[in-house]
């Protein structure tokens, strides 16, 4: 009975993963960049192996976060569409549908801890490498910070739009719906004001 109880759903264990697999993939690629830049920042004067391995761990990071773990572990994607005529970028959002599929609470948890915990991390490294004087570690940083920022702020983004209504949402991709009814009310205001 005290068993059941620690590991309760929601709680931080591994084990109450509806994907386990997932998310410890998802884990390790979180926390091997982060491991291997400290160990080659405070241990290896090799800073050019350290920084293609540190990189590559980063771009593996973005693209399984983006498109595999957030998927599995939250329900979430996003992705980039370019216009080809106009040159317009635009972020795309997809979310599962809540009536079909539930989110495992640890899941969500373990996801939602390891996105924001990163950046965090490397912003304590960045004063790290500011403090011991050692500029030349800053580009890594910078990239890192890049990577990891931009798909917290899009799966915060992809979030909030999962969670608006459908009348909120269709109301916030056209705003065709928003000015047709502010014109028709000035244009009548206007009329009504010349009879």
């Amino acid at each position: 009975m005290e068993s059941a109880q620690s590991h309760a759903q929601g709680s931080l264990s591994w084990r109450l993963s509806s994907h386990p697999i997932t998310l410890l993939t998802f884990l390790a690629f979180r926390t091997s960049s982060l491991l291997v830049y400290l160990f080659g920042f405070l241990f290896t004067g090799n800073m050019v192996l350290i920084f293609i391995i540190t990189i590559l761990l980063l771009a593996a990071d973005f693209y399984y976060l983006k498109n595999i773990a957030g998927r599995r572990l939250v329900g979430l994607r996003w992705w980039n569409e370019v216009d080809t005529n106009t040159g317009d970028s635009r972020w795309v959002f997809e979310s599962s549908d809540p009536n079909t599929r539930t989110i495992n609470a640890t899941d969500s948890r373990f996801f939602w801890l390891a996105l924001y915990a990163q950046p965090l991390l490397w912003v304590g490294l960045a004063i790290l490498v500011l403090v011991r004087l050692k500029f030349m570690w800053l580009p890594l940083i910078a990239i890192a910070l890049t990577l990891t920022i931009t798909n917290s702020l899009a799966f915060s983004r992809c979030d909030k739009f999962s969670q608006a209504t459908n009348i909120a949402g269709s109301a916030l991709y056209s705003s065709n719906l928003a000015s047709g009814i502010a014109t028709n009310m000035i244009g009548r205001f206007f009329t009504f004001g010349r009879s």
